[in-house]
């Protein structure tokens, strides 16, 4: 191998050292929530992975020259779109929500008619610095607590087993019950979290670090989808429009119950001790009128079955008996409909054609400010 061949080879490994990896990511949920499905290959049918027609947002990763073809049948068959590198927090738009079966990278080379695109990916909102406040009360209510940086320690920050709910902003952050991230430990994604109840940690979180971006997390150690809420803070210089909301749903999470105990008074028998002298008398009379049956052997044994029976009877007779008042306690309820409180309120809205959903901790008004993605934002 001459000098020049060498020197070609090793531009050529440098070269391909440097490639990024072109990969893309499918999320069950719009917004890029719920289960994931990371590929770096050619999948023909999803099916085999569990995640065929469940994808609702896709983020396309590598250099700027990558694209991968999305299809709605397998081995590429059906409707097929280009999705370009970027990030796609909804395939509702394209036809594609929950029909994903087959995707594949798309060679560098090739050449597509501009109708096989996608809609251009929105550009990515300005980068939010990662960190996690916690609040004292549920409802991001009473003191609160900021975290940037791990606390192995919450002791030292005068907040340990403090904690009862928590807003979680940029990235994932990892809560423990203990010092030293140790325990129970829970992965929170970015998002509010109106009460700690539901996942065990109320009151209870003593250590807390952000997980890495490219850290991958088991489905059961994140903290229960339903209680997250998407983070509606305005990221900076972010332009923000007004959304027609077209529906309202009050989730009632307390029904107005109100229970109590009380003492009462209640009535209690208490029967007396056997009437020793009723009990003789029985005796005698049973045993007389015993000895009148049958005859012979026969006379003997009614004679004994009559004095245990008069025996039996008289004792009985006369048995004092007496009603006691006696004090316990009682639990007692009572329900009022008017008292009952809504956990969240379900939002629906509409912004330039597409629906959107959302839950609200306090009830809305008649708009809802979004950004141009038609996010939500306070």
């Amino acid at each position: 191998m001459n000098q020049f061949s060498k020197i070609a080879l090793a531009v050529a490994s440098v070269a391909l050292s440097c490639q990024v990896a072109a990969d893309v990511t499918l999320y069950e949920h719009d917004g890029y929530q719920g289960r994931s499905f990371v590929t770096e290959r050619t999948v023909n049918n999803l099916e085999r992975f569990g995640f065929n027609d469940r994808s609702s947002s896709v983020v396309v990763a590598g250099n700027r020259w990558e694209r991968w073809e999305v299809c709605e049948d397998r081995r590429f068959r059906g409707r097929c779109v280009i999705l370009r590198r970027g990030e796609y927090p909804s395939l509702a738009a394209m036809g594609l929500n929950d029909r994903v079966t087959s995707v594949r990278a798309v060679s560098r080379n090739a050449r597509y008619d501009d109708e096989r695109y996608a809609p251009a990916p929105p550009a990515a909102p300005p980068a939010q610095k990662s960190q996690v406040v916690f609040y004292e009360n549920e409802g991001f209510e009473g003191r609160s607590f900021t975290a940037e940086t791990p606390i192995a320690d919450f002791r030292r920050s005068g907040f340990n087993d403090r904690a009862s709910s928590v807003v979680v902003r940029g990235a994932r952050w990892e809560v423990c019950d203990s010092i030293g991230y140790a325990g129970r430990c829970v992965v929170l994604r970015p998002g509010q979290y109106a009460s700690l109840s539901a996942m065990g940690l109320n009151d209870r979180v003593s250590s807390v670090r952000a997980v890495s971006t490219t850290a991958r997390v088991d489905d059961n150690r994140y903290s229960p989808a339903p209680l997250v809420a998407q983070d509606f803070g305005r990221r900076n210089n972010e332009r923000v429009y007004e959304a027609n909301i077209t529906s309202v749903r009050a989730v009632v999470g307390d029904s107005g119950q109100r229970c109590w105990v009380e003492p009462q008074q209640v009535m209690q028998e208490q029967r007396g001790g056997t009437n020793i002298p009723g009990a003789l008398l029985g005796a005698v009379i049973g045993g007389v009128l015993g000895h009148q049956v049958g005859g012979g052997t026969g006379k003997d044994v009614a004679t004994g079955i009559g004095v245990i029976a008069g025996a039996a009877i008289g004792g009985n007779q006369g048995r004092g008996s007496e009603k006691v008042v006696t004090t316990k306690n009682v639990q007692r309820c009572s329900t009022n409909p008017a008292q009952a409180r809504p956990a969240y309120w379900d939002v629906t809205y509409n912004f330039r054609g597409v629906e959107h959903h959302m839950q609200m901790n306090t009830a809305p008004g008649a708009t809802v400010s979004v950004n141009e993605r038609g996010e939500p934002r306070a």
